[in-house]
């Protein structure tokens, strides 16, 4: 009882009585059915195109798609032009990704492919052959089970249409384009509104907006696409966007990356579908989320709340495919907003290795990629920073490569020739509010993880250091594999143990509460930074009977030699664990001697 009291009050304080309340009336909600009452699943033949637009819009599919051409805003291009002569990238590996998927071949978070046919089965996790059930209403659908609901809805981020339209771009093979619209009708289907786990996160809803625009305007003058085809597809995306917007609230209470996506989506759906009898409220009021939300989860050091630098990048190219349409279409958002995404790649830039595009696995990096534009590695975040810094500037960070492709997309040939930026140095930095400090000579790097949380932490690894040599990332942070699986993968890589730090007594630096969410914060404290020295501490063991105070002192002494001194006092005796994770270098074991 008195366990469950300190963990209320650690809740509230961290959270607050409002959050507490609405999460504690969400989930009766859930529980009691009134969550089924309030958004009832219903099929397509229930609400037609007629019942979601307004009354002066033409209700026929023929009528409605002459309409279109003349009142629907721009998108990134109006129709798909050969690519260009020469670009600096290969457009084949496109077709090649392509064909795969019309053999049945899809990519799971930019890693691991899987044979799951053509059109997929839309409720499987093929990782563990797992169909979780397409009948019921998407809230009686568990979080977590039998398997990972993620593996379930990847297919349905439909991620694979990027690939499709610049496969198409490359060979106009009216193939890619029947391919996109037998998804789509395959997806309807099988996937009924409110009915199934692919309706049940209004993240992924937005995802699939974006993918779904994305291929309506690249195979718009395709032969496949058929004004009944069009008038289809507005009534499921008018349909995903009521799923969204009557749910908003959950997103904004997770205080991450979901009401970014969801806002972004009810933007996006408001501006380019005005023939929608609420499009005017979906626009107003996802921009008005797209704006808080930048100031709520962007701090001003340009670092992220999630403390996830693959987070970051997600969000980065959900706010950079809303300005580039914002650009087009004149509808320009605050200065507040392009200075936090501004200062967002200077701090991201600041922890790239320039000549391979990696930087460190902070936080959870679960795959999630939400423009899949090019043919470069997950782990390169060249083409985010590219894109946004021509974005913001209208000049490149780097010299021309296969990062470029995003840039194309989005922006245009004409950005392929921009001019490249001054050169942008990579020095020391302190990014205090995002917990991320850096120490550099010209050989190597040590990036530092001390972090007074003003977010809801990600993972328990205050004093965490990375070493960088030569490019090479030697000793690492292992990121996130899985948020639901056997065993120890069940998120078990955002516990201290695993991290380049110390532990006391095998326990954790916080209180591990679920899967999402730490509660006793441990907060970290800067003491010392100079041009060779770094200095912090961390509080989180003070919460033992006899407290215990760890200090860390990272020292560089020349160019490719690091020292890290750790110190842990207390008033008794403690198991003190120094774990170091390194990266998978090539070794050979010597003979055993008698």
């Amino acid at each position: 009882m008195i366990s469950k009291l300190r963990t209320l009050i650690s809740l509230y304080r961290q959270f607050g009585w409002k959050w507490l309340l609405f999460r504690a009336g969400y989930a009766l909600r859930i529980r009691t059915g009134i969550l089924r009452w309030q958004m009832p699943a219903y099929s397509w033949e229930e609400k037609p195109l007629e019942s979601w637009i307004k009354p002066q819009v033409p209700k026929d599919a023929e009528s409605h798609v002459k309409w279109r051409e003349q009142n629907v805003p721009a998108f990134f291009f109006q129709k798909m032009d050969p690519l260009p002569q020469d670009v600096p990238w290969n457009p084949e590996l496109a077709v090649q990704a392509a064909e795969k998927i019309l053999a049945g071949g899809f990519k799971y978070f930019e890693h691991t492919d899987y044979q799951i046919g053509f059109p997929p089965d839309w409720h499987l996790d093929p990782s563990t052959n797992v169909r979780l059930d397409s009948k019921k209403h998407w809230s009686q659908i568990p979080d977590f089970g039998a398997c990972d609901i993620k593996y379930v809805w990847e297919a349905s981020r439909f991620g694979c249409v990027y690939t499709l339209v610049r496969a198409y771009a490359q060979r106009a093979d009216e193939r890619y384009a029947e391919a996109f619209w037998t998804l789509i009708e395959d997806w309807a289907k099988n996937n009924p509104p409110n009915t199934g786990a692919n309706w049940k996160d209004g993240q992924e809803a937005g995802l699939r907006v974006m993918a779904w625009c994305f291929g309506l305007h690249g195979f718009s003058h395709a032969r496949g696409t058929t004004p009944q085809r069009v008038a289809n597809l507005t009534t499921m995306i008018a349909a995903l966007a009521k799923r969204i917007i009557q749910n908003i609230d959950y997103a904004i209470s997770t205080r991450g990356n979901h009401a970014i996506t969801e806002a972004l989506g009810l933007w996006m759906i408001g501006l380019l579908f005005p023939e929608l009898k609420d499009s005017e409220k979906y626009f107003s009021l996802g921009r008005r989320l797209l704006e808080q939300q930048a100031g709520h989860q962007i701090f001003t050091d340009g670092s992220y709340s999630m403390y996830s630098l693959n987070y970051h990048r997600f969000v980065l190219h959900v706010y950079f495919y809303a300005i580039r349409l914002a650009q087009l279409n004149d509808r320009r958002f605050s200065e507040s907003l392009y200075r936090a995404l501004d200062a967002s790649i200077h701090f991201l830039y600041q922890l790239t290795e320039l000549q391979t595009g990696l930087m460190p696995q902070f936080g959870s990096i679960d795959g999630a990629l939400v423009l899949p534009l090019n043919t470069c590695d997950f782990t390169d975040y060249r083409p985010v920073l590219q894109l946004g810094h021509y974005l913001l500037h209208g000049k490149r960070l780097f010299e021309k490569g296969p990062w470029d492709e995003d840039l194309f997309w989005l922006c245009g040939g004409q950005a392929l020739d921009a001019l490249m930026e001054d050169a942008h140095p990579q020095v020391n930095q302190s990014f205090a509010q995002g917990g991320v400090y850096t120490l550099r000579s010209s050989q190597s790097m040590a990036v530092i993880r001390c972090v007074n949380f003003q977010a809801r932490p990600s993972h328990a690894d205050q004093l965490h250091v990375d070493l960088w040599w030569r490019g090479h990332n030697i000793a690492c942070d292992a990121g996130t594999y899985l948020y639901s699986g056997p065993g120890i993968w069940q998120n078990a890589l955002s516990r201290t143990a695993v991290h380049n730090t110390v532990t006391v007594d095998s326990v954790d630096q916080m209180t591990y509460f679920s899967r999402f969410t730490w509660i006793n914060w441990a907060n970290g404290h800067l003491l010392e930074q100079n041009s060779s020295r770094w200095r912090g501490e961390h509080d989180g063991y003070r919460r033992l009977t006899d407290p215990v105070e760890h200090k860390r002192t990272v020292l560089m002494l020349d160019d490719e030699r690091w020292l890290v001194v750790d110190h842990l006092t207390a008033k008794h005796i403690h198991h003190y664990r120094l774990h170091w994770l390194l990266d998978d270098f090539p070794y050979t074991e010597p003979p055993e001697q008698n």
